[in-house]
């Protein structure tokens, strides 16, 4: 399994694999058109990925584990689930 996210114009949104949880996460264009405050192309949702993978990444991780989601199944993150991280990681870079 790659560890690049690529976009899937069948489901319109944007996929990465959590090689540790042996699944696949998605993040649906809607949750982009959100988080970007205007209508997402699949370059916009790519660049925001690749600028706050961290966030994607450590929002999934949390999902997981608050859900209980068995290993190696696919799951998805909302516009929520991925601000939630992003507030956070903003509020530790400014010492709060």
């Amino acid at each position: 399994m790659t560890e690049e996210a690529r976009w899937r114009a069948d489901i319109r949104s944007l996929v990465f694999p959590l090689g540790g949880h042996a699944a696949i996460c998605a993040v649906h264009r809607g949750a982009f058109r959100t988080l970007l405050g205007e209508e997402p192309t699949e370059q916009a949702c790519l660049a925001y990925f690749e600028k706050f993978e961290g966030a994607f990444r450590a929002a999934a991780r949390l999902k997981i584990a608050r859900k209980r989601i068995p290993a190696g199944t696919n799951l998805h993150l909302t516009s929520r689930d991925i601000a939630r991280k992003l507030l956070e990681s903003e509020q530790i870079e400014g010492g709060e």
